[in-house]
């Protein structure tokens, strides 16, 4: 795999730190503050709606520029939304650095998606993603944690300029490793051709088995800390253990998804969702006791993680004319699936099911999402004789300015 790889890495490595570790700091953040968890709650919105907002946003302006350059400019917001996070006097101006550090996020991994497929034979195209989502699986099982632990001992914002240092190495391995492109400035569809590719009903349907599929692992995901500890009897101090074993769980989803899409693309996706719905529907019985509570913990990162792949090269298959914006709405829509996921699970508990409740509300969400995912086929099924020859072209178009991106 080329090593450019692992420039998109350190960057998502930092990304998926910064997302994530504002769970662990809300109560040292409202305490500095003078606010209420709930209030400080809003800061973890904030960034979810700078994702949902700049991931089509950006990727769609940014349409013409050569893909090198967009990664390199995402990344310095990136670093300006943390920088100014840490020096935000009071909550309104670190709500708007949240929300400034959440705008690059989707467009990134959008952007870094095509840029990754690109760089390596057609046959090894998924795994190349996973790769790329390697960094965002890792920082929950070692970011996260350290992160987490820095805010604690040297206060949060020593947290967040430590992102920033994550995202200034992540802006030097861009520059050095990722090859030049300026090819495709002239060559780009353009704002127009972006959002051309969204009128694709497979796209849509693509976009709306992430929702589904992900709000599946977000329902239960959620609250897995009152399941750990009210029903499978954990200290909470144990849940930051366990929670690392999710994303270790992840981590082994995201890679071996990534190598059985290459092979069998809808057949790994299928086969993902299915695993999610066993998972989930048996979350109730794992629970009952420590040893298979942290089995569950890990199995639900991996069959959840298993489809990341999968989603995102559908995605970019179904809108191949213009795929930085449909790449980037995946990221949007996978947000989306963490608000309506917990929502969703939230709404269970309210309604006095049970603790483990979410998790069955989740088993629910991933059988609608291997609905989404079949009608997706049937349609698939349908427009093939009239499309049969269309990937054969793109490929053996696409095959040389793969390779002399790679002499550059």
């Amino acid at each position: 795999m080329p090593l450019a790889l692992l420039a998109l890495a350190v960057g998502a490595f930092g990304i998926g730190t910064t997302e994530f570790v504002m769970m662990g700091l809300l109560p040292d953040v409202a305490d500095d503050l003078h606010i209420s968890i709930p209030t400080a709650g809003h800061l973890v919105s904030a960034y979810a709606l700078g994702v949902v907002v700049g991931a089509p946003l950006l990727a769609a302006v940014t349409s013409r520029m050569s893909r090198r350059t967009v990664l390199i400019s995402l990344m310095g917001l990136f670093v300006a939304g943390n920088a100014l996070s840490a020096l935000a006097p009071d909550n309104n101006w670190l709500l708007a650095a949240r929300l400034l550090s959440g705008l690059p996020h989707g467009a990134f991994f959008g952007v870094g998606a095509v840029v990754a497929t690109n760089m390596v034979a057609p046959e090894r195209k998924a795994r190349s993603v996973s790769l790329m989502f390697l960094g965002l699986t890792v920082a929950n099982v070692a970011g996260v944690p350290v992160a987490t632990a820095m805010g604690q001992h040297l206060g949060w914002r020593a947290t967040f300029l430590g992102v920033s240092a994550i995202g200034v190495a992540a802006i030097a391995a861009l520059a050095l490793l990722i090859p030049h492109d300026g090819r495709h400035a002239a060559t780009s569809a353009g704002l127009r051709g972006e959002l051309n590719a969204l009128r694709s009903l497979p796209v849509w349907l693509a976009l709306g088995t992430t929702v589904a599929g992900f709000g599946a692992l977000f329902s239960a995901y959620s609250y897995i800390t009152p399941m750990l500890t009210d029903s499978a009897g954990f200290a909470a101090s144990s849940v930051t253990l366990l929670l690392a074993l999710f994303g270790v769980g992840a981590t082994i989803g995201n890679l071996l998804g990534g190598r059985l899409a290459d092979h069998a693309l809808r057949a790994t996706l299928f086969g993902g969702l299915t695993s999610l719905v066993v998972v989930l529907a048996f979350f109730p019985l794992l629970m009952s006791a420590a040893w298979s509570a942290a089995l569950g913990v890990t199995l639900l990162g991996v069959a959840a993680f298993v489809t990341g792949s999968p989603l995102q090269l559908m995605v970019m298959e179904k809108a191949a004319s213009a795929p930085s914006l449909a790449s980037s709405a995946n990221q949007a829509a996978f947000n989306l699936a963490n608000a309506g996921g917990a929502w969703i699970g939230g709404l269970t508990l309210a309604a006095g099911l049970g603790t483990t409740s979410p998790a069955v509300a989740g088993a629910a969400l991933a059988v609608l999402g291997l609905a989404v995912a079949t009608t997706a086929w049937a349609v698939d099924r349908r427009r093939t004789p009239a499309t049969t020859s269309a990937p054969a072209r793109v490929v053996a178009a696409s095959t040389p300015r793969r390779e002399e991106a790679l002499h550059h």
